[in-house]
């Protein structure tokens, strides 16, 4: 929610927030504070309209890394579920996406946000952008090193160039206003990993990586996935500037 922090920054006004966030997906948001049904995003943005900025913090959990979380509870079963929160002092939200399919077939998502109390909560040290990027850019060159003696190109050429491309700071992704430009160019390397990491998902079409392949692979690709979450945690969560 970096968005979010921004309008708490006063560098967006609250009029473009639901639309930057949710773009053309439905949100909606259960359990939100003063409602009693789900409601629209922007009917559940106002809850955070007495945080400082540096009191919403995104988190990225993975399995054996609840780094970010308070401790074990409803809320930190769901984030973690989900590999995603947004933690306040006073709450926590969590997104899952719903897979709907009308009468006529015609199959749609719906992102929806749940609020979670929190009873005490302290944010955890995080990294800084300066060191998550050194850390993307190794993990990086050490997975591309590791891919190419896996001959990696000639059963998935497009994994291979994705993380050549991922390599460069080309990018259309970006942050709001307020954010340096380290970790706006640390945000746009980060976040097309996902497209990488779908591709990876995939065994190469008939047959051409057998089980001993998929395995190494994906070993490889294990570090740069835990690198871009902290690439992620440590750019959307920066110090804002005017």
């Amino acid at each position: 929610m970096a968005w979010v922090r921004a309008w708490r920054a006063g560098l967006v006004p609250f009029d473009e927030l639901a639309e930057e966030i949710a773009g053309d997906e439905e949100h909606l948001v259960a359990d939100a504070p003063g409602t009693w049904t789900d409601v629209p995003l922007a009917q559940a943005l106002p809850a955070f309209a007495k945080l400082p900025p540096d009191d919403i913090r995104l988190v990225l959990p993975a399995p054996g890394d609840p780094r970010g979380l308070p401790g074990p509870g409803e809320l930190t079963g769901a984030a973690l579920l989900e590999g995603e929160a947004v933690m306040t002092p006073t709450f926590g939200v969590v997104p899952s996406v719903r897979t709907h399919t009308s009468g006529s077939g015609v199959t749609f998502e719906t992102v929806m946000w749940r609020f979670y109390p929190v009873a005490t909560y302290k944010p955890v040290f995080q990294m800084g952008s300066a060191e998550a990027e050194a850390e993307l850019t190794q993990a990086l060159t050490d997975a591309t090193t590791q891919l190419t003696r896996l001959d990696v190109a000639q059963w998935r050429p497009e994994l291979a160039g994705a993380l050549q491309a991922l390599r460069r700071p080309e990018s259309t992704a970006t942050l709001p206003p307020g954010f340096d430009p380290r970790s706006r160019r640390l945000f746009a390397r980060a976040s097309i990993l996902d497209q990488v990491l779908t591709l990876a998902e995939h065994n190469a079409p008939g047959g051409a990586v057998n089980t001993y392949e998929a395995q190494q692979r994906d070993a490889a690709l294990r570090p740069l996935l835990n690198a871009c979450r902290q690439a992620l945690v440590a750019a959307c969560n920066a110090p804002l500037h005017a």
